[in-house]
């Protein structure tokens, strides 16, 4: 497999020096989904003059299938589910609940631990710096799925992040 960069800090000043334009604007965020992600917003973020904070979602795996994602959820009571999938799998809401909370439980430790009881970042008529075509989400190594990401849009968009979606 070919890789266009040595490693994610390469990658991460890279895509910094495309976003040049956005270095010491007051009003950017860079939020990266862990871990893949935080070494190239940690450059892009360095780069920028901009804050950095991480961005906390998980992924509701199918039962007996963890890496199918039927759903995810994020910060702020976020549930985003694939109720198609749900369906066509046979899976019950009680059994999407309990994927919920145990994820839910995973998600405040790792919060904890990421931010040492430190809030989030304040995003409110803020720009996001994102990867994708999705707005309001923050920079990832390549690995998620839709339904994070639509978890990501739904709580930076309920949090009031005025972002346009970079598209990097």
């Amino acid at each position: 497999m070919l890789r266009p960069f040595k490693n994610r800090t390469q990658a991460g000043r890279v895509l910094a020096s495309h976003l040049a334009g956005y270095a010491n604007r007051t009003d950017l965020v860079v939020l990266p989904l862990p871990r893949g992600g935080v070494p190239v917003a940690f450059e892009v973020a360095q780069a920028l003059d901009a804050p950095l904070d991480v961005f906390l979602v998980r992924k509701l795996g199918t039962p007996g299938q963890p890496e199918l994602a039927v759903g995810a959820i994020a910060g702020g009571g976020v549930r985003v589910v694939n109720w198609p999938l749900v369906e066509y799998l046979g899976i019950s809401d009680r059994v999407i609940d309990n994927i919920a909370a145990r994820e839910r439980q995973e998600l405040e430790r790792r919060e904890r631990a990421y931010r040492d009881d430190r809030p989030p970042i304040e995003v409110r008529n803020r720009t996001i710096i994102t990867d994708r075509r999705w707005t309001c989400h923050g920079i990832d190594d390549g690995r998620s799925n839709c339904c994070t990401e639509a978890a990501t849009t739904r709580t930076n968009s309920s949090r009031g992040a005025s972002c346009a979606g970079l598209n990097v």
